[in-house]
């Protein structure tokens, strides 16, 4: 393509609502953390290895009784809180701005449970509610080097 000779309106995204093709046999819930697999797909946060924290689901995608793809998700980027993990996984104030790991999908923890669980996002604080975690599937990449 040749370069401009004159100004263009150039197509945008905002970036914080994202679109993803949803794996096979999945259903994710409103709120669901959401993490993409090694093939592209969206799946909800659990305990597993080979995924990364993208968002959460905006509205619910059931693509239970399909194949992958079958079905789009909507996805939002962002801090959100989910709950914390118990006993010696618990996230506290010393692991702001260190990366967490999907229990589930509305639990996240401070270890990768002995290399069981996949990075989820990015520690902003901990409350008496649970653990505030930045969800950017770029940004969690880069720091743990995948």
């Amino acid at each position: 393509m040749a370069a401009l000779t004159a100004g263009r309106l150039t197509p945008r995204r905002e970036g914080d609502v994202i679109a993803g093709a949803v794996a096979a046999t999945v259903l994710l819930h409103v709120g669901a953390l959401v993490m993409r697999n090694a093939a592209g797909y969206v799946t909800p946060g659990a305990t597993a290895t080979g995924l990364v924290g993208v968002g959460i689901a905006e509205a619910e995608a059931d693509n239970a009784a399909g194949a992958a793809g079958d079905v789009t998700a909507r996805i939002r980027t962002g801090v959100f809180r989910f709950d914390n993990s118990a006993a010696t996984d618990a996230i506290t104030s010393a692991e702001i701005g260190d990366v967490c790991f999907a229990v589930d999908d509305q639990t996240v923890a401070k270890t990768d449970g002995t290399a069981t669980r996949s990075p989820a996002g990015i520690v902003t604080d901990v409350d008496a509610q649970g653990v505030w975690v930045r969800l950017d599937e770029a940004l969690t990449l880069a720091r743990t080097g995948a």
